[in-house]
């Protein structure tokens, strides 16, 4: 898509940025029994704007912010071949703007980030009953990598 442009999110962003996170959650809530009632965050996002070590990009189409996500450097488990790695997250698209590769092009721009700052893994977590954004992340060369299992007892 011509049109789209990704960039840095500002703190002008924020407003939109939390919409995006309301919208996340809600989306999710299915998926999750153990998400709490609102208000709920999942994310310090004024925090992840002003801090160095972590990249919230935007994806802007005619001036409207239409999708968003970062990257983050986490400590690796000592036994892995890696210290760190980039750690994806609030990867969100608004309904109208998806299937069009956006969400591709922003993972592209992480990535870049990621590079730059020497980190060649890269990790998300995503919902195994969420089959379209699998699906969008096998796209852009993830692969299903370790299952996490829980058990709640009462």
């Amino acid at each position: 898509m011509d049109d789209i442009r990704i960039r840095e999110a500002s703190v002008d962003d924020l407003e939109t940025l939390l919409t995006f996170e309301k919208a996340l959650i809600k989306a999710e809530r299915p998926f999750d029994e153990c998400i709490r009632e609102d208000p709920v965050h999942y994310y310090d996002l004024l925090s992840f704007i002003e801090d160095d070590e972590v990249a919230v990009f935007v994806a802007e189409k005619e001036g409207r912010i239409v999708s968003s996500g970062y990257a983050r450097s986490k400590k690796a488990r000592t036994y892995l071949d890696h210290e760190n790695y980039a750690y994806l997250g609030f990867m969100y698209t608004l309904p109208e703007f998806r299937g069009k590769g956006i969400n591709l092009m922003l993972i592209e721009s992480l990535t870049g980030w990621a590079l730059q700052k020497g980190l060649s893994e890269l990790r998300l977590t995503v919902y195994d009953e969420n089959k379209p954004a699998i699906r969008a992340y096998e796209k852009a060369g993830f692969k299903k990598h370790i299952i996490e299992m829980r058990l709640r007892k009462t």
